[in-house]
């Protein structure tokens, strides 16, 4: 049949009772009438119309020469993938798993303060950053993890000066970060972190009372008041805000609470959050009966939240809900992002890495969490034991990777949002079994799928006010 335009790869969904959402490999949509969808796909559109000239801007149909608009589908999809060319660039590594605090939903097995049977020894510290020094990444960011890191400070030191020493042949752009409860910082411990450009990552959970619920100390339940007296003592010898930053957990003690946690964050001065569900390992999932809650609950406190999130902005308060960002930045640009979460292939090991105490190298912080409880499924190696290639380039990761494309996973291929989403295939392994995951039951896919539909339903109303928001968390 010789058809007046070519109909370009897309997929759609039934967005409401009367009208479709339209989306192509690299993100591009279009809301349609079921009435205009049904002419488009019959190939009665008038090419002249309005709506045949919107479709084709999105690259969804052309009437030009198709091998011209492909090369400008894969100049974007390069675009949306240029992640992958820098390969692993966020190296996290865990000093050890001594910690001060009892969170309720701890992730790992941490162990008491006084117990060093976690502590990493300077061999297998010297061999991790000569390990993460050999990705091919012009950029590495070095994130210490726990346990709690601080209370092994002088490994730290010495990972940090390592790391600093073998820069100065490598030249690579590099970065640190520290994940801490920030309770036992004092004056020297912060401008030693200020010297070397070592960010602060910390939790705050909300008001005192969630704060203090979740995330009690092993001396103490009033977690919340040293936290607000270190964040202050950080800031003052650092001499920025910024310094710091801060991520939260929803345990079943915040839902409904979500404009009380986001109030908090804005007089402790911060500017953004990370409304943050809980995920499905260690305590959290072992004690999911007396803190978790169903995952429909999360996603309509979520939507509450954000709502609160995005009417302080348009009354003149900056404030970044952080997983929309990131999802805004893949609806509405060309650009990749970092965020291991919603990548296709998935990141883990590709575009992140952790090290643990001993040397053994996983695909992902979830990855470790799951080998505290005798889950190796996603451990490449040891440091002490295997080379680079034997690590990154080995099979296993080349099968973890295979299993984590979500253009060719079963529910995903078909899905109108698959350009926005990632794959998680260590999530899938803990909530189900199976690094490929069943989408109808998988609740990491009901959450993302259900936000990115209301972000949809938000753009979707043209409030300029709103757009201008989005845009600002964006830029």
């Amino acid at each position: 049949m010789n058809h007046h335009y070519t109909i370009l790869p897309f997929r759609f969904s039934l967005f409401n009772d009367n009208e479709y959402l339209l989306t192509n490999d690299v993100g591009e949509y279009i809301f349609l009438s079921a009435e205009d969808f049904k002419s488009f796909i019959n190939y009665n559109l008038d090419i002249q119309s309005q709506i045949f000239q919107d479709i084709a801007s999105k690259q969804i149909a052309t009437t030009d020469k198709v091998e011209d608009v492909v090369n400008m589908l894969a100049t974007k999809f390069r675009t949306k993938k240029s992640i992958l060319r820098d390969f692993t660039t966020l190296h996290m590594v865990v000093p050890t798993l001594r910690c001060n605090s009892s969170c309720i939903y701890c992730q790992v097995a941490r162990k008491n303060m006084d117990d060093r049977t976690s502590d990493m020894t300077k061999e297998t510290a010297k061999k991790i950053i000569k390990t993460i020094f050999q990705s091919p990444s012009p950029c590495i960011k070095i994130e210490f993890q726990g346990g709690d890191p601080s209370t092994y400070f002088e490994m730290v030191e010495y990972m940090i000066e390592e790391a600093e020493l073998q820069n100065l042949f490598k030249k690579k752009e590099l970065e640190f970060v520290i994940c801490t409860n920030i309770t036992l910082l004092d004056e020297s411990k912060i401008k030693y972190l200020k010297k070397h450009n070592c960010f602060i990552s910390t939790s705050l959970d909300g008001p005192k009372a969630i704060h203090n619920a979740n995330r009690p100390l092993q001396t103490t339940a009033e977690t919340f008041e040293i936290f607000e007296e270190k964040l202050k003592l950080v800031r003052e010898v650092w001499g920025d805000n910024n310094c710091v930053s801060a991520l939260m957990t929803t345990s079943k003690f915040a839902l409904w609470h979500f404009k009380e946690i986001v109030d908090e964050y804005v007089r402790l001065g911060f500017n953004s959050i990370f409304l943050r569900s809980l995920n499905p390992y260690g305590f959290a999932k072992q004690y999911k009966d007396k803190i978790a809650y169903p995952i429909e609950d999360f996603i309509e406190n979520y939507k509450i939240g954000l709502d609160y999130i995005i009417d302080l902005n348009k009354k003149g308060t900056f404030f970044i809900e952080g997983f929309a960002a990131l999802l805004l930045r893949r609806m509405l640009t060309p650009f990749a992002t970092g965020f291991v979460d919603l990548q296709s292939p998935a990141g883990v090991g590709i575009a992140g890495a952790i090290y643990d105490y001993d040397g053994n190298v996983y695909v992902s912080d979830e990855g470790r969490m799951m080998a505290r409880f005798k889950r190796y499924d996603f451990k490449l190696g040891n440091v002490n034991e295997n080379t680079y290639q034997e690590i990154f380039n080995g099979e296993h990761l080349h099968n973890i990777i295979s299993n984590a494309c979500n253009e060719c996973l079963p529910g995903c291929a078909t899905c109108v949002f698959q350009p926005y989403c990632g794959a998680d295939p260590v999530r899938n392994m803990s909530e189900q079994n199976d690094m490929v995951g069943f989408r109808p039951t998988n609740e990491m896919c009901k959450k993302t799928k259900a936000i990115i539909r209301y972000l949809f339903e938000l753009i979707k109303q043209n409030d300029p006010e709103t757009i201008n928001v989005f845009w600002s968390w964006i830029r």
